[in-house]
């Protein structure tokens, strides 16, 4: 295993990263009218998920990393329940994944 020098170097920043990455290209589909609306929210709490992890770790300290990594999961419930929303409002083809 290799040595944790940066948050870049953890799994999990890099994996909210993708969610990001996957969270962008998904709600360029939406319609025009929720680029200001669910979308964008959306798209918020996407890029939260890895800034809080960053945040954390950049605090250098247990306890802190350890708060923003459950803001982080809070984050990512939300982003969950948006997609839900957005999936009920027709605006995904997702529905079975919920």
């Amino acid at each position: 295993m290799s040595e944790i020098k940066s948050y870049k170097d953890l799994l999990i920043w890099q994996k909210g990263i993708d969610i990001v990455c996957m969270t962008y290209k998904l709600v360029s589909s939406f319609p025009k009218d929720e680029l200001y609306a669910l979308s964008s929210q959306i798209k918020r709490s996407s890029v939260s998920i890895p800034s809080n992890i960053a945040e954390g770790y950049g605090r250098q300290s247990t306890q802190s990393y350890i708060q923003f990594i459950k803001i982080a999961r809070g984050s990512l419930c939300e982003l969950e329940t948006q997609l839900v929303v957005a999936s009920k409002l027709d605006l995904l083809m997702m529905k079975n994944c919920f």
